[in-house]
């Protein structure tokens, strides 16, 4: 099968330039108060990578560098001093286990796109000194709930207005999300990419499974599948599962035999450059929907249908779930749609969510389901849609889901 965008992969990639740009925005945004955003902290790991906070990432491109920070200054009169990064010192030792770290110099500098670059040890300094100038400090990092840690910059900040009278902390926490909500035309592309190495995958899958399969089969030849295409990874633990494992909403252990008759839900993607997908598509194991299935695999792709037409600027997702509910509702199954309609994608599956209505450049999933466990039933569909100017545009319309078109996708035809 053809895949839309394959000449998508050699579109540009977020580079220096896009972080410079998205760190000057930042700047104008904060209007004089300083910010700093950590990078978080972390260690080796036996089991899966260590990532970067997100937001560090969209601000710097660095995923690599643990215990980082960025400091914004707009009002600082020297304009290489507006915007510092900070990096822990090298450790030789620590070095031999985890790798080589760059010195600073012109080489460093220049791959990340920062004028000054200094240590961590010189960050309480720098910041003593412009906290007595500015008096103006903001929160960046999201609040969290009271029995949660306080978000590192505020508890910086706690630190340094006990230390310096007349310091006024003000919540900026909602300014990266409103910058990371809006998609740039080079992360779309990402996205894109990522749909079209999730097509291959779930074109794989559906060749894989059969009767007598294991779900596990079916991961494998999915997630190898994506790689092959220009994936860089799965964008979350991918979700393979028959029979009654499909009413499951997150099931992961992808260990039971398919039977025959079953619907087997997959809800995987890929990831390229750092941005997700997020794709489900429910299919028939034996190659044909029985009438049941059928009835309900339409009532959910209508209902999909209906909250796509409901994406669009100055609409908020709960009216696109509403227009999903009602349809579902209709077709008496109120109580097997127990989820939301979907999620703002992007640099994380479960993206930051942006104040407000939806805005043109935003991309959202939208993903209704039927869930009823007692009758082995479970069916989810779930698309990437792109907020345009006069409405939407599903990313993802060119993976399968007509019925006709997924049955055909099973049998390898």
């Amino acid at each position: 099968m053809a895949k839309r965008g394959a000449s998508s992969a050699a579109a540009k990639k977020p580079g220096v330039k896009d972080y410079t740009a998205r760190r000057a925005a930042l700047l104008r945004e904060l209007k004089g108060a300083i910010g700093v955003v950590f990078a978080g902290e972390g260690g080796g790991h036996l089991r899966g990578q260590w990532e970067a906070d997100r937001s560090f990432y969209y601000l710097t491109g660095i995923g690599d560098e643990a215990g980082a920070a960025v400091l914004f200054d707009p009002a600082n009169p020297d304009p290489r001093r507006r915007c510092i990064l900070f990096l822990k010192p090298r450790d030789p030792e620590m070095e031999m286990w985890d790798g080589h770290r760059d010195a600073i110099g012109s080489a460093l500098k220049a791959r990340t796109g920062f004028d000054t670059v200094l240590r961590t040890r010189a960050l309480p300094n720098v910041l003593a000194t412009i906290t007595r100038q500015r008096k103006r400090l903001a929160a960046l990092h999201p609040p969290t709930l009271h029995t949660a840690a306080v978000q590192p910059d505020l508890a910086l900040f706690r630190q340094l207005c006990e230390r310096t009278a007349g310091v006024a902390v003000e919540d900026r926490s909602g300014l990266i999300p409103s910058m990371r909500a809006v998609k740039s035309p080079v992360e779309l592309a990402a996205i894109s990419r990522a749909i079209d190495a999730t097509l291959a995958g779930h074109t794989a899958a559906a060749a894989a499974m059969k009767p007598g399969v294991n779900e596990r089969d079916v991961q494998e030849a999915l997630e190898r599948a994506m790689r092959d295409a220009g994936g860089d990874g799965t964008a979350y633990n991918s979700i393979v599962g028959a029979g009654p494992n499909a009413a499951v909403l997150h099931y992961m252990r992808n260990n039971a035999p398919i039977e025959p008759g079953d619907l087997v839900l997959i809800d995987a993607a890929a990831t390229v450059d750092g941005y997700a997908a997020d794709i489900t598509r429910t299919y028939p194991a034996s190659g044909k929907f029985s009438g049941e299935q059928l009835d309900v695999y339409r009532t959910v792709l209508r209902a999909q249908r209906a909250a796509i037409a409901a994406v669009k600027p100055g609409n908020h997702l709960w009216q696109a779930d509403e227009a999903a509910r009602e349809i579902i509702d209709r077709a008496g199954f109120a109580d097997a749609f127990y989820h939301g309609i979907g999620h703002p994608l992007g640099l994380e599956v479960h993206d930051v969510a942006s104040d407000g209505a939806l805005r043109a450049g935003m991309v959202v999933t939208i993903e209704p389901g039927i869930y009823v466990e007692e009758r082995r039933l479970g069916i989810r569909l779930e698309d990437d849609v792109l907020v345009t100017p006069r409405g939407s545009r599903n990313l993802s319309a060119h993976i399968p889901i007509e019925p006709r078109d997924v049955e055909a996708m099973v049998r390898g035809r």
